[in-house]
């Protein structure tokens, strides 16, 4: 009997205790798109819907062990940073991801600073070495608007704002870029621009209140890298994972006293 065959993504990113973020949500999404998900912990939280308790940082050397392994055996096709937390890990990265060499598969960096209850996940201190070392690595760079802000270091207020703020995101490291406005104030539609230094694409889908967005970043970045994993075309996959994520909004479902994404949303 021949048995199906699935492709692999990796994601290297921090757990959430809660599941509604975090490399729990990057499973839940790759499962929900046909992709076998691997891991790489960075950081164990003590976490819930509302708030980041407490973080507990890997070592860096434990880190790369987890790296060597699991491609030692299933090497992925494509790769999602999620929480990186601190300098030191961030480069045990670069390092890691860098010896791969020529084969190296496509690399998704959410730069994730904040969580969605506004706790810290990346120290201030490895903002330089994330810019400096992974943004130049990756095949696509996936900001939100607080994070765009502070890589800019000015605010993007109004809708027409995205897209120039994408050009010089662009520019400014020469990778793609897909600039998340979904948090824009007043706005009725979530509307997010990607720009490669050719493409340029607005993706947009209504916004849907009354649901709480955590983990919205992590679910998108993850089905971006699972249908570059599947083998589409990165202009492709962001508009595959836009449709992807607004469906897990709209179709949301309660847990205990809150909402979550639902990745296995049904058409």
């Amino acid at each position: 009997m021949k048995r199906p065959e699935r492709p692999i993504a990796l994601t290297i990113a921090g757990s959430d205790s809660g599941g509604g973020a975090g490399l729990q949500a990057d499973l839940a999404t790759w499962a929900a798109l046909g992709v076998h998900g691997t891991t790489a912990i960075t950081c164990l939280t003590a976490q819930n819907p509302k708030t980041v308790a407490a973080v507990h940082a890997v070592k860096p050397a434990f880190l790369t062990r987890q790296l060597e392994t699991v491609h030692a055996e299933l090497p992925p096709r494509a790769i999602k940073t999620g929480m990186l937390y601190s300098a030191s890990l961030i480069r045990s990265v670069a390092d890691w991801y860098e010896g791969l060499g020529a084969e190296r598969p496509p690399l998704v960096v959410d730069p994730v600073m904040m969580s969605t209850s506004g706790s810290p996940l990346l120290q201030a201190s490895a903002i330089r070495v994330l810019t400096g070392r992974l943004f130049p690595l990756a095949a696509l760079i996936t900001p939100n608007l607080d994070e765009a802000a502070h890589l800019l270091r000015r605010p993007i207020l109004q809708a027409d704002e995205l897209l120039p703020a994408a050009f010089e995101l662009y520019f400014r490291w020469g990778r793609p870029i897909l600039l998340k406005g979904g948090h824009l104030t007043g706005a009725r539609r979530a509307t997010d621009v990607y720009f490669d230094g050719e493409n340029e694409i607005e993706v947009a889908s209504p916004w849907v209140r009354g649901v709480a967005t955590h983990g919205t970043g992590c679910t998108y970045s993850a089905a971006i890298a699972g249908y570059l994993a599947l083998g589409l075309e990165l202009p492709v996959a962001v508009e595959m994972a836009k449709q992807h994520i607004s469906n897990a909004i709209a179709q949301s479902v309660r847990i205990g006293g809150h909402t979550t994404l639902n990745p296995f949303w049904t058409g």
